[in-house]
């Protein structure tokens, strides 16, 4: 009985002093020109207590004992304020503060705290635009961690695509992305910078990714050439000068285990030196037998603020993967495509594996002269070191149908791109007109070196691929390969490099409402080619953009631009290649909604496109029959519309929904028999989902539920299409999942393919099919701790 009343005595007084405290303090904070600072760091000195603010930068502490209170607003990269107040009983105290940074350089320090928004409002400053994404002539979209946390995506090749409109994933062997927008293959890009190999880098593991960028069209001027139909931005975790911590621990289907650790923080008491540490290991099966991918990734990045207006960043990347034998993910039938079930291989158990190493070291310096002008330099070396051999079937019996002979072959790689770019931001004011200028130089050198020439039998010619036997081959007879001379000696060695100076003015009228951006990049570009010697070439590309404000919430613009690229390698004559020239012509409409809790981009495009390299099916590989030579085709045209809305669309429900039509057509080939044909690989229809509801205050706070789903008509085979068998049937996939979280701990389980349909892409080859099938209804589950 005394045990009752002591218990009562004591949640009596509790109550009684919580309800006591109703004293509030509350304010905004604003960049210098008048814009909502969201995710500063506001703190209760006396009491250790903190917050952040929202997207209109507010910020509250209630249920305050009375007292002075010492407000403390603050952020990496940002000057700290700090203001004292006295609160009486029942008191409320608004306490603002303007920070002394603009909104873009706030955007750039704060920009990595986005986690809590499927919506981005600014790009990367990797990116370099000096405007929100609304204001920029561009169709621009960007994936935050929340996306990839609530997909329980676990690198580039895991359904990244789906939350942007008309990019889909094509070929690949499990250790680099191949992804398709507007008719062609995007170029990989890493802060800023160009990374795209003929084969690599290794796909990044998104435990290094903050968030992943998709700028669609040329947009070369902004960073480096890329591909007429766009690139994709992968932004790696930076220190952040909170000390924070997460792990997780992962568990999936097929023999998955996969374990993270993010720890970020200073490491000296002033604050300067900052460091950011990312560490990933993953054994991961498949739903093929005999096949794996096994990972390791480590990312330290060191931060040192020199003073107020300079900084140097330091950041190493090793990525490493140990994979099954390339190739040995395709199926291959005389009869037609998915004639074969979803777990057929071509591999045995006792091959050995194929070895990646993928490296890099990136260095920035930044220093602000004042408020209005920024200097970046940033230099990179990127290595590729592949170590290994691939699968590909040499025919198969047109007697029986049936009856295979497997072909193995040595591919080993070894790729080393240098990469420069010094630029310079600001702006500046001529009467009424605001100029936010630009300009720099970029210039980059590509070696690469390639070795498939040592190739045999595996086995002999009775591998029946509708009832395969494996296990059967003895060590004895599997080839083995000459590797005493380096790759540099026995490797075809391909080099490429440019060198770019661009300047870019975007000029706004009326109070900003009307902005017309004009920019001018010229490039040289050197090709050495072991077999036809070294070209050289050069070439001016402009850029026009406007883009207008039709009110604080929608903007229309409308783009010209043009595309410069090299087309390393050559034909199977040895042959090099002309450059890919091309240009783009787009319209589009952007909008905030709900006071920009979510937003739409409609875009309509035209891209020509001069030049493009096509797989040449005629003259495969005399050794291993792979194809590993192209040709060039001449011209194509692609047309299209897209449309993507993400964000908050209602309370607690958030959304990704896009929808992209590709009308994409040969319009000149040495070939006359496909013109008018559909450019292989594009699809002319691809619709995505994806929506996640948290349940609102209550027992179950934190739980949230995911459905999601892929769709696609209209496909193409990859790399050869005329318009009539071989085609692509339409692709629907749904997903699902659920996650809990309550403070520092979380669980996420998401269920992919859930109507177990057999899904699949591919293409005709030499009076066969091939494809490569993705894996039934799978599951996996992560638990993560953030400290």
């Amino acid at each position: 009985m005394m045990l009752r009343i002591s218990l009562f005595t004591v949640f009596y007084l509790i109550s009684s002093l919580l309800l006591a405290q109703t004293s509030q303090i509350r304010g905004t904070i604003l960049s210098k020109d008048g814009q909502p600072a969201q995710f500063v760091n506001v703190l209760l000195q006396e009491m250790g207590t903190g917050t952040t603010t929202n997207s209109e930068g507010e910020y509250s502490f209630g249920k305050l004992d009375p007292g002075r209170y010492s407000v403390v607003a603050s952020f990496v990269g940002l000057t700290t304020q700090s203001e004292t107040v006295v609160l009486g009983e029942d008191e409320k105290k608004t306490v603002n503060f303007t920070l002394q940074e603009n909104s873009r350089q706030l955007q750039e320090v704060i920009v990595f705290a986005n986690t809590n928004k499927y919506k981005a409002d600014f790009t990367s400053k990797s990116l370099r635009l000096m405007s929100p994404i609304l204001e920029t002539p561009q169709n621009i979209q960007v994936i935050g961690k929340q996306i990839i946390a609530d997909q329980q995506a676990f690198d580039m090749l895991e359904g990244i695509q789906r939350n942007v409109s008309g990019v889909q994933k094509l070929e690949h062997w499990d250790n680099y992305a191949y992804l398709n927008m507007r008719g062609s293959q995007i170029t990989a890009f890493r802060n800023g910078m160009n990374v795209q190999m003929p084969w690599g880098p290794l796909a990044e593991d998104m435990s290094m990714v903050e968030r992943i960028e998709f700028v669609k069209g040329p947009a070369g001027f902004m960073l480096a050439n890329g591909e007429p139909s766009g690139f994709y931005n992968v932004v790696t975790k930076k220190p952040s000068g909170i000390t924070k911590g997460e792990a997780s621990f992962s568990l999936g289907s097929f023999d998955t285990y996969r374990t993270t650790l993010d720890l970020d923080g200073k490491l000296s008491k002033d604050g300067k030196l900052l460091y950011r540490l990312n560490v990933m290991g993953q054994l991961k099966g498949s739903h093929r037998d005999y096949e794996y991918n096994n990972r390791y990734s480590i990312v330290p990045v060191i931060k040192y603020q020199i003073d107020n207006k300079s900084s140097l960043t330091l950041e190493y990347t090793h990525q490493f993967s140990e994979m099954s034998v390339i190739g040995s993910n395709y199926a291959f039938s005389n009869n037609g495509y998915a004639d074969l079930p979803r777990n057929f291989t071509t591999a045995e158990p006792n091959l050995d594996p194929t070895i990646i190493h993928d490296q890099s070291v990136l260095g920035i310096f930044e220093h602000f002269f004042n408020e209005k002008w920024k200097l970046t330099a940033q230099m990179a070396y990127f290595n590729y070191d592949q170590v290994g051999q691939s699968l590909w079937p040499w025919g198969i019996s047109s007697v029986d149908n049936r009856s295979m002979q497997r072909g193995i072959g040595v591919w080993d790689a070894l790729g080393m791109n240098k990469t420069g770019q010094i630029f310079l931001n600001g702006s500046a004011q001529t009467g009424g007109i605001t100029h936010n200028l630009l300009g720099g130089i970029d210039m980059a050198k590509k070696d690469y070196f390639a070795y498939f020439n040592q190739g045999a039998a595996l086995g002999d010619s009775t591998f029946n691929i509708y009832n395969p036997v494996y296990g059967t081959i003895p060590v004895a007879e599997i080839p083995t390969w000459d590797r005493s001379w380096s790759i540099r000696e026995r490797g075809v060695n391909y080099n490429s490099s440019y060198s770019s100076f661009y300047v870019q003015d975007e000029l706004k009228f009326w109070q900003d409402k009307l902005r017309l951006t004009l920019a001018g990049r010229y490039t040289t570009l050197k090709d050495i080619n072991p077999y036809s010697g070294s070209t050289d070439d050069g070439k001016f590309t402009p850029r026009a953009g406007l883009s207008y404000s039709i009110n604080k919430q929608s903007a229309a613009y409308f783009v010209y631009d043009q595309a410069f690229v090299a087309n390393p390698g050559s034909d199977w004559q040895g042959k090099s290649f002309d450059p890919i020239t091309g240009n783009n012509l787009e319209l589009g409409y952007k909008k905030d909604w709900m006071g920009g809790r979510w937003n739409s981009t409609v875009a309509a495009y035209r891209i020509t496109k001069n030049n493009v390299l096509t797989t040449d099916v005629d003259h495969p590989n005399p050794v291993t029959g792979q194809l590993v030579y192209s040709r060039q085709t001449g011209q194509q045209q692609v047309e299209g519309v897209e449309v993507d809305i993400k964000g908050e669309l209602l309370p607690h429900l958030d959304l990704i929904l896009n929808y992209a039509y590709t009308d994409a057509k040969v319009t000149k080939d040495s070939d006359e028999s496909v013109v008018g044909n559909q450019v292989p690989g594009a699809t002319k229809h691809i619709q995505n989902a994806w929506l996640s509801y948290t349940l609102p205050k209550s027992a179950l706070k934190g739980l949230k539920f995911s459905m999601g789903y892929q769709y696609q008509a209209g496909r193409s085979s990859w790399y050869i299409f005329d318009n009539s068998e071989s085609s692509l049937p339409n692709y629907f996939r749904l997903d699902g999942g659920v996650s809990y979280q309550s403070g520092a701990f979380g669980v996420t389980l998401n269920v992919n393919n859930l109507l177990d349909k057999y899904l699949y892409s591919g293409s005709p080859y030499g009076g066969m099919y091939y494809w490569q099938t993705e894996a039934g209804r799978n599951a996996r589950m992560t638990v993560n701790y953030r400290f």
